[in-house]
């Protein structure tokens, strides 16, 4: 790959997102941006300092004080940095799970983690609900990867225990609230991961990567 390429993945919760852009990442040698770690990262920092996660004034004046890094490297997970300390490990605690949901749907905040985004260099895959189509509408590839409810609720309780009814329900739930965020930039690619494995998700993406022509 010789000259730069951004790939977006979008699609929603529990489509295969984060596995698919990953092993795409690895199969072309470059790094995997995780857009969900900036969420968390801020999240972090509000808790840390006693600061309201909903609170969007507080956290982005926080986030004004504080330098936060991704650093996203081939092969390796992503990382972030806080004033120069890696954090990546304090980033996936219960507190944290609780709370950056409040945080993400916080419109000053996904700006934030929207520019933080495009200041990555070189050629990377990245993965959300609205990369192809707000944050890299130039990218060089655009990905949108659907699977019917019942399907990643499957997949998620095979992940972890839980209810499978639960799960779905929650699912629905949280489709129609990302509604706006969940809509595919008009030229990405769709691609229904129903009944698909990973291997054969990634092997069908990278074959669309060699065909297209580069934007």
């Amino acid at each position: 790959m010789t000259e730069r390429q951004v790939i977006t993945i979008d699609g929603p919760a529990a489509s295969g997102k984060s596995s698919v852009a990953r092993g795409l990442a690895d199969a072309l040698n470059i790094p995997f941006v995780s857009s969900g770690l900036l969420y968390r990262a801020a999240t972090y920092l509000a808790l840390h300092h006693r600061q309201d996660p909903s609170n969007e004034q507080g956290v982005l004046d926080l986030l004004r004080t504080h330098d936060i890094e991704l650093i996203a490297l081939p092969i390796e997970p992503n990382r972030v940095s806080c004033d120069g300390e890696d954090i990546s490990a304090a980033l996936h605690t219960d507190d944290v799970d609780a709370n950056v949901s409040s945080l993400a749907v916080l419109p000053n905040l996904r700006h934030w983690v929207n520019e933080r985004l495009r200041e990555v260099k070189g050629s990377f895959v990245v993965e959300g609900r609205d990369m192809g189509s707000v944050v890299f509408p130039e990218a060089s590839h655009k990905f949108y990867l659907s699977a019917s409810a019942a399907v990643r609720a499957k997949r998620r309780v095979s992940e972890r225990e839980a209810n499978l009814y639960e799960v779905e329900e929650a699912l629905k739930s949280r489709d129609e609230k990302d509604k706006k965020q969940l809509e595919p930039a008009p030229d990405a690619k769709r691609i229904s991961t129903d009944d698909l494995s990973l291997p054969e998700v990634i092997a069908t993406l990278l074959k669309e990567i060699e065909v297209s022509p580069q934007t």
